[in-house]
């Protein structure tokens, strides 16, 4: 069994093999200044409060709130893109001053250079740490091969859908091999078809290269069927309301577990704590167990606004 199953069935925790948390996120605030419409006045915005949370080294954690919640802000903060106004983050043990080279970041839009080919994109990571030509298109092959883009290798980003730019910047990301991706949402601009063969693709190069993931949604279906944790976020300001573990067994495919009593028990569970309803956890705790219920699998974001 890999470390990341040991950690779907509750059995693995940093202790046990002396090393500590791939992710540590202690006491996380966020403040943002922005101005009174009316008069002029400098006032704050909490966007995050309090956020505590820790991923262990191989895991895939998502992360689930309503829009506004503070997600994004959350993973830029991972990424070191962005500072938090309070607390600390950790990654390797180090604390996150400034842009973490050790992070790889997905977001919504593929952002690829549009006149480089699917190649050159995924090497460009590559070409900026100087690594010798032969080696990168070894490397480039790899997860040309990983993404399921062979045969579009010297395609430009306008001759690719959405779905296969998509998996270009996958790519382009892994190929400078990050110990941790993050991942912004990075499903929500193609059709529900090509969503869950993205979703099953993303689960395969998971399991085939156990990089620690922590990926954002609104999408309750998403988080579930990606995960082995879930993170629930309320908002205003945005904090961690409960950790939900994914115990479903793996590997892992969203459409083989989207109808079983147990997927229906965590979705019926999640969506309560999105509604604030059911006991607090509180932040960075551990769900309990909920009694099972047949409900709907994911969440509008108007629904919740």
């Amino acid at each position: 069994m890999s470390g990341a199953d040991r950690i779907a069935a509750g059995g693995v925790t940093a202790h046990e093999n002396n090393r500590p948390p791939k992710i540590e996120i202690h006491g996380i605030e966020r403040i943002f200044l922005k101005k009174n419409e009316t008069n002029g006045a400098q006032e704050s915005f909490v966007a995050l409060k309090d956020v505590n949370l820790k991923v262990e080294s191989g895991e895939f954690v998502t992360v689930v709130g309503p829009s506004g919640c503070g997600k994004s802000t959350l993973l830029f903060l991972l990424s070191g893109l962005a500072s938090p106004s309070r607390g600390e983050i950790l990654i390797n043990g180090d604390k996150v001053t400034g842009p973490a080279l050790n992070c790889g970041i997905v977001l919504q839009g593929y952002a690829l250079f549009p006149w480089r080919s699917v190649r050159k994109n995924i090497e460009f990571g590559l070409e900026l740490k100087s690594v010798p030509k032969k080696e990168r298109k070894e490397i480039s092959d790899y997860y040309i091969n990983l993404v399921d883009l062979t045969g579009f290798e010297n395609h430009y980003p306008y001759q690719l859908s959405g779905g296969m730019q998509q998996r270009v910047a996958i790519a382009r990301v892994l190929a400078y091999d990050p110990d941790v991706l993050l991942m912004d949402e990075p499903f929500a601009a193609v059709d529900a078809q090509t969503r869950e063969t993205m979703q099953d693709e993303l689960l395969n190069i998971w399991e085939k290269t156990q990089k620690t993931i922590v990926l954002v949604t609104h999408n309750i279906e998403e988080a579930i069927g990606l995960a082995d944790r879930v993170a629930v976020m309320s908002r205003n300001p945005g904090t961690i309301r409960d950790v939900v573990p994914v115990n479903l067994p793996r590997p892992r495919r969203i459409g083989g577990v989207r109808n079983t009593p147990d997927f229906q028990i965590l979705s019926h569970h999640i969506w309560e704590l999105l509604q604030d309803k059911g006991s607090r956890g509180g932040s960075g705790a551990q769900s309990a167990a909920v009694p099972r219920v047949d409900i709907g699998e994911h969440i509008r974001d108007d629904a919740v606004i």
